[in-house]
């Protein structure tokens, strides 16, 4: 095959799998997309089955399709095994004379010699196994058999979302059907974990988010439906008549053909048949619309291929009307799980408080407005869940985990007994913790260990100062500005700023500058990259823009006036040259605002250090500010060069990686040589095991989400100072992360003290 054909083969197959409705729709347009794409015989799938770990013929042009389903192999049977456990393709002219060749009566295979296939390979898990074949005896060419393991490598993301979606098929083998357990991967948002029912919010005019939900009145639900046709008809004929004088006739009929596809002999009949079946009005709109955009892209001609674009259009129009129909006050079950393709903090406001146990977003990440609010509420929350099928998820059995940012739909008994047993014993250890709340800090031989909150919203600081919080490690300036659709004046700032400065006072309250790009981007103020966590982000932002950081510092140093409890810190620095330039400002505005006639004393100004060439540059840049405070979340990504957003490599994330070990304890050295304080912010900051090696390492305060403050506090009065300092030692030796956390567990349980990690972390929800 020429490259250029493949290369478009490869385009064409892959955008149209990509709309398919279900597993079982891709699998078949994949057969027959390969199978004329390479001019072969014999097109085939067979998929893993996870509960019986075999591999079931599942899909094929070629074959006996009446043998789907009912022929399967296991790892090493057959060519297909052999295939799936050398995960690498097998190329064979004679396909019958190979030693693992089985053959299966009725299924058609035996008067096709050749075969080629290649596993389909998901993050490491071998989904499946695509094959080809023909009568004639030889070898596929390499460049066959290139097309065909790229294929598969191409296709693995797409089956593996369009597996998890098939996951959720009801079985209906009995007379009351029930729903699959499945298990989703995301990120971790908020720890915690929540069980309870879905509830699906879905975007404007959004039809790829519109859940299934039986109709309450079927009847109220096809009056909802032709009036927001009628509506719709209104407003395609008014802008028929609007654009009359600017189209051609031709170009004009294209209105009449709206029309006629909204008449109740087509799209609008079929969208009635759906709603009198059970469907609400939304679901059915989407069910119909989307089954011919996925008939139409299919369409070889070009011509009817864009016509799925009117087709969805019209969609969208009708959706928009009816969403405004069915809007109004919504009941909420007692345990609600918010699941949606993006939550907003608007989304969340509509919850009753006492009712949202939990979240779950498909789109965004652990630093998403969503997320912030969510760790300050307390609510468990996974983001970044990709491949869960909202459509289906509606009033689904749910456990988010977020600890391990996974979600269980439809556990079986003993998963949730599993879970509701954690549950269990977090609020049994919530109780005990309650009396830790006035102790110190400190281990059994007196050496204090500070513990601060990171924090961002007023609704943190009630539930820091419950917990013991003995000061503000890092306050996200960014929130009030994610929050908002402008830029916050310098007086709405300084009110922020001195609310928390007055909830925490007379304890210090250590404030970022405004920290935005990566993943965290203002929408009034976007910035597009193409590798935005080494772009344009944190104190690079605002050195380029001095009016935004001037405007911040001011208010900042505004509202410590007369409590003097602030201290300044500067995010992303990676030069020498951005500390002066930015200390220069600080000093900038502080001498402005004492000519204007304030009361203000200098305040302490800092660096966090997050990426490798601060840990580099620790000494240097101690000598030149107050204090070091590590962000570590940063520092290990960049260490690590692991997206931990991501959820295809978030697996790698390992903040007890033997080299983040490493620079954090190069960095509290440097600090303590130059005597200068250094603490440290971040999700490490508060695990148990790990604050424990950070104070032997030196550090002198942690800051963390309040929850982790009081399992924090016990784990180090459990401790003597000589006892960390061993613990270190032994760890510092050790190589890999998977080691140092066993060897903290072990150690953590001879103290008694090993409930106090993660639940999540201590036996894998899926090993269950």
């Amino acid at each position: 095959m020429a490259d250029t054909k493949m290369l478009s083969s490869l385009r064409q197959i892959i955008q149209e799998v990509n709309t398919a409705p279900s597993l079982q729709k891709a699998l078949d347009l994949i057969v027959h997309k390969v199978r004329n794409a390479m001019g072969t015989e014999v097109c085939s799938v067979y998929m893993l089955d996870s509960t019986s770990g075999d591999y079931v013929f599942a899909a094929t042009e070629g074959l006996n399709p009446e043998l789907l389903g009912k022929v399967s192999l296991s790892i090493n049977e057959g060519l297909i095994g052999q295939v799936a456990a050398r995960e690498e393709p097998l190329n064979l002219d004679r396909a019958e004379k190979h030693p693992a060749y089985k053959y299966f009566p009725e299924i058609g295979e035996e008067s096709f010699n050749s075969f080629l296939g290649a596993p389909i390979i998901h993050q490491r898990k071998v989904l499946g196994v695509l094959t080809v074949q023909q009568r004639e005896t030889r070898r596929f060419d390499e460049s066959e058999e290139a097309f065909l393991v790229t294929m598969s490598a191409q296709l693995a993301g797409v089956i593996a979302h369009a597996e998890a979606t098939g996951a959720l098929e009801q079985v209906s083998s009995s007379a009351n059907p029930v729903r699959r357990p499945a298990r989703f991967k995301g990120v971790p948002g908020a720890p915690g974990i929540a069980m309870g029912e879905a509830i699906v919010v879905s975007s404007p005019a959004d039809l790829n988010t519109v859940p299934d939900r039986v109709a309450v009145d079927i009847d109220a639900e096809l009056e909802f439906f032709w009036s927001s046709l009628a509506q719709v008809r209104i407003d395609i004929e008014q802008l028929g008549t609007t654009l009359a004088g600017q189209l051609r006739p031709e170009e004009r009929a294209l209105f009449d053909v709206y029309l006629q596809m909204l008449d109740d002999k087509a799209l609008g009949g079929e969208i009635s048949d759906k709603i009198r079946q059970g469907s609400w009005a939304q679901g059915a709109v989407r069910s119909v619309i989307l089954e011919h955009v996925y008939t139409f892209e299919r369409m070889e001609d070009s011509y009817l291929r864009e016509r799925a674009a009117d087709v969805r259009d019209l969609g969208r129009r009708v959706l928009e009307y009816l969403q405004q129909s069915n809007a109004g006050p919504r009941d909420y079950p007692e345990n609600s799980i918010l699941i949606g393709e993006e939550l907003t903090a608007s989304m969340l406001g509509e919850v009753p408080t006492e009712k949202l146990v939990g979240l779950v977003s498909i789109k965004g990440s652990s630093n998403s407005h969503v997320a912030i609010m969510a760790r300050a509420l307390g609510i468990p929350t996974v983001m970044g869940a990709v491949d869960i099928p909202l459509q289906r998820m509606e009033k689904a059995a749910l456990v988010v985990d977020g600890y391990n940012g996974e979600i269980h739909s439809n556990p079986s008994d003993e998963l949730s007994e599993y879970f509701a047993n954690i549950i269990a014993e977090e609020q049994q250890l919530s109780l005990e913790l309650e009396s830790l709340r006035d102790l110190p800090c400190e281990t059994l031989d007196k050496h204090s260990l500070p513990l601060h909150v990171n924090t961002g919203l007023m609704s943190d600081v009630a539930r820091s100062l419950d917990r013991g919080a003995q000061g503000v490690g890092l306050y996200r300036t960014e929130v009030p500005f994610l929050l908002r659709d402008r830029f916050p004046t310098e007086e709405e700032q300084r009110q922020i700023y001195r609310e928390q400065l007055e909830a925490f006072e007379p304890m210090e309250v250590t404030m970022r500058t405004l920290d935005i790009g990566g993943d965290k981007s203002l929408p009034y103020f976007p910035i597009e990259e193409e590798n935005p966590f080494l772009g344009w982000r944190g104190i690079r932002v605002t050195l380029d823009h001095p009016e935004i950081f001037l405007s911040q510092v001011r208010a900042m140093l505004k509202a410590s006036e007369g409590l003097n409890n602030i201290r300044i810190m500067l995010p992303m620095v990676t030069h020498l040259s951005e500390i002066d330039e930015a200390q220069g400002l600080i000093k900038r505005a502080y001498t402005e605002l004492i000519d204007d006639g304030y009361d203000l004393k200098l305040p302490p100004v800092g660096v966090m250090v997050e990426v490798p060439a601060a840990v580099y540059q620790a000494r240097a840049f101690a000598r030149k500010v107050d204090f070091l405070s590590v962000g570590s979340n940063d520092l290990t990504q960049y260490l690590l060069a692991v997206d931990r957003n991501n959820t295809r490599v978030a697996g790698l994330y390992h903040s007890y990686h033997p080299s983040v070990l490493q620079a954090l304890e190069a960095i509290a050295d440097a600090a303590n040589i130059e005597g200068k304080p250094v603490t440290i912010c971040g999700e490490l900051a508060g695990e148990p095991g790990a604050a424990i090696l950070l104070l032997a390492m030196g550090y002198d305060a942690l800051s963390m989400n309040a929850a982790s403050i009081p399992k924090v506090k016990q784990a180090i009065r459990s401790v003597t100072s000589e006892q960390a300092e061993e613990m270190l030692g032994r760890v510092m030796q050790l190589e890999d992360a998977e080691m140092v956390y066993g060897y903290m567990q072990s150690k953590l349980d001879k103290l008694g003290i090993s409930q106090y990690l993660s639940p999540g972390a201590l036996i894998a929800a899926g090993d269950l």
